[in-house]
C-alpha cells in the first residue's frame, strides 16, 4: 500500500511493525499529515533511556527531516539528503549498534553517524 488509514494506536503498532522490513526502528522515519498541520519525528519516539550515551540512530529523524522537506517542497534538498543517507548505510563503517548485529563493537556514536551523512552531502546546484 502506498498509505494505510488507521487511528494513531494501530498505525503506530503497524508502523513499528512494517519498521523491520527496512532494517529497524532506527531508520524509520514518521510523518503525521492532517489538512493544516504536519508532524515529522522518529518512529521509535524520543528514547530517554539513550539521553547522554551517544548510541542511538540518528538516521530515523534524519530520514524524517527528508519527509518534511519533501512535503514543504524542497525535493532537490530531500534528494540530497537522502542519498548521503543512503550512502552512509551502504559504506557500512559509519552506522550505529542496531545496523551492525554481528559486530557490534565496531559500531559508531550518534554523533559520528551524524557527521558521516554530513560529509557526504552533496553541494547544492547552482
Amino acid at each position: 500500500f502506498d498509505v494505510i488509514v488507521a487511528p494513531n494506536l494501530y498505525g503506530d503498532i503497524l508502523s513499528d511493525l512494517c519498521a523491520g522490513l527496512i532494517g529497524g526502528l532506527g531508520l524509520a522515519p514518521g510523518a503525521n499529515l492532517s489538512n493544516d498541520i504536519a508532524i515529522f519525528e522518529a518512529t521509535h519516539g524520543s528514547a530517554p533511556k539513550y539521553t547522554g550515551l551517544n548510541k542511538v540512530n540518528p538516521l530515523a529523524m534524519m530520514l524524517s527531516g527528508v519527509l518534511m522537506l519533501r512535503h514543504i517542497g524542497e525535493n532537490e534538498n530531500a534528494d540530497r539528503v537522502e542519498k548521503a543517507i543512503a550512502g552512509v548505510i551502504a559504506e557500512g563503517t559509519y552506522v550505529t549498534y542496531d545496523l551492525k548485529p554481528d559486530n557490534p563493537a565496531s559500531a559508531k556514536g550518534t554523533s559520528e553517524v551524524a557527521d558521516a551523512v554530513i560529509s557526504r552531502l552533496a553541494p547544492r546546484q547552482a
